[in-house]
């Protein structure tokens, strides 16, 4: 009898910035968890993610923020220390709402057999090397790569 082919999801995970890096690893465990082939592609500030120390360093900027607890005109916002201000009462909220950080989210999609692959130009724009990357990174590969791992995919998103 033929084995019944998973599902597939491919993430292209672009931005590098705490609120931007949930959605993509929420997405990434609920689909490992549903039983889901996963794989996940760092490219542009999203190469931030799996960056080493990357995970731990992600800030949010009010700027262009309207959405944030605090709104406030773009031109306060810009004010030397609203970025760190900003980082900290979300890194706050997280942790009080009981929501994973994101290294326990990268740990925990890793651990569920979720597949992470950094984006090869967006390495050569910033002058990384794999030495830079957190282990957990299965290889560089260009777009006609992850084109390839997307072709059969079920779900395909840009985050």
């Amino acid at each position: 009898m033929a084995e019944e082919k998973k599902n597939k999801m491919c993430i292209i995970c672009s931005k590098g910035t705490l609120d931007m890096a949930y959605p993509p690893f929420m997405l990434a465990t609920a689909a490992a968890g549903m039983g889901w082939e996963v794989h996940l592609f760092f490219t542009l500030w999203g190469i931030n993610l799996i960056k080493k120390g990357g995970a731990e360093a992600l800030k949010i900027t009010p700027v262009g923020k309207p959405e944030m607890p605090m709104p406030m005109p773009n031109i306060l916002a810009i004010i030397p220390g609203m970025t760190p201000m900003a980082t900290s009462m979300m890194k706050g909220q997280i942790k009080k709402s009981g929501i994973a950080t994101i290294p326990e989210l990268l740990k925990l999609t890793k651990e569920m057999g979720g597949h992470f692959h950094a984006c090869e130009p967006s390495m050569a724009m910033f002058k990384l090397k794999r030495e830079d990357l957190i282990a957990e990174v299965e290889d560089i590969i260009g777009v006609a790569g992850f084109l390839e791992l997307a072709a059969d995919a079920n779900i395909t998103l840009f985050v």
